[in-house]
């Protein structure tokens, strides 16, 4: 070649193509770093989404106008061949089905090792951040036989020596009500099991006391305080019933119930329209106090519900007249 002449273009073409060609492992490597970064966190995602979390008990106690302490064990179930480790992260409690998602509280949940099933279990004061959410939390318990409660957060995932990756975590819980109250509800609901009539009030004012029968199908265990229901016939007032320190526990819950009644106007009812002495009642919740507090979320869920039952008054006064004062 002669000095000062250059290589024809072609084959300078072909020198820098052999220089910036990667090799094979520099592929792999991009592979890999394009798998890690893009595929990871996908399959993560979907291995958080099919999970399933079941809530295995759940007791509310304590409760003050604002707050209550909150005990729960969940089992959380993960058919992933992958078992991450999850940090302990801020979710937030609501209502599924509502127009508008709004939280009424949020919870602490643990860190927890994902393995095929893993316990989990809470303990703590949970603030109401919404009362008008978990007052329509509370009703749907008392008066449908289920409740979607849905919980929402983000936190860290580990598997490994990936790199952490931010998942969210979204969950829709099925649980069964507090209590099937619900008029439609084809379940035994509660009913007035006995009851006798005293014609001179006790130190407390009760003058009708018996015993309720409240079936509790759920896992929930539920402090409500002293709670009032108000009474009618025929949409005249007849009178107060109260349970009082009243906790629901899951099975059947047979309590204590004192009453104070207008005896002279149910008396009269009974003579002038029910002669049989078969008295219709509606129930309506009026007040939940716990330790001197108003309890506003149990007690609107408690006034919305208007419950009808059939008391055996005859057979009642019968029993006084012959000085058993009671049916059972």
């Amino acid at each position: 070649m002669e000095e000062g002449k250059s290589l024809p273009q072609s084959h300078v073409q072909e020198v820098n193509n052999d220089a910036v060609r990667p090799s094979f492992g520099a592929k792999l490597k991009a592979h890999f770093r394009k798998w890690i970064y893009v595929a990871v966190p996908r399959i993560s995602q979907d291995g958080v989404n099919d999970s399933i979390l079941e809530i295995q008990s759940l007791t509310l106690s304590n409760p003050t106008a604002t707050s209550f302490h909150l005990e729960q064990d969940a089992l959380l179930t993960n058919h992933n061949k992958y078992h991450p480790r999850l940090d302990a992260f801020n979710a937030s409690l609501s209502v599924g089905g509502a127009e508008e998602e709004k939280p009424y509280a949020y919870i602490q949940l643990p860190a927890v090792h994902a393995t095929e099933t893993t316990t989990t279990h809470i303990d703590q004061v949970v603030q109401i951040t919404d009362m008008d959410a978990f007052v329509d939390y509370n009703t749907q318990l008392l008066t449908k036989e289920s409740v979607d409660l849905v919980i929402k957060g983000r936190t860290k995932l580990h598997q490994g020596r990936l790199p952490v990756i931010t998942v969210d975590y979204h969950k829709t819980i099925t649980m069964k009500g507090i209590v099937k109250l619900s008029p439609s509800s084809k379940a035994q609901s509660f009913n007035i099991t006995s009851f006798s009539i005293k014609l001179i009030p006790e130190p407390d004012g009760a003058n009708m006391v018996g015993t309720i029968y409240i079936p509790n199908p759920s896992v929930m265990t539920i402090t409500m305080g002293n709670v009032t229901f108000n009474n009618y016939v025929d949409g005249d007032f007849i009178g107060t019933s109260t349970l009082s320190d009243l906790v629901l526990r899951p099975g059947n819950n047979t309590l204590p119930m004192r009453s104070t009644v207008n005896q002279t106007l149910v008396i009269g009812k009974v003579t002038a329209k029910y002669q049989d002495g078969l008295l219709p009642v509606d129930i309506v919740g009026n007040s939940s106090v716990y330790e001197g507090q108003h309890l506003e979320y149990f007690e609107k869920a408690l006034q919305s519900n208007r419950q009808h039952i059939v008391l055996d008054v005859g057979a009642a006064l019968a029993a006084v007249r012959g000085g058993g004062g009671g049916t059972d």
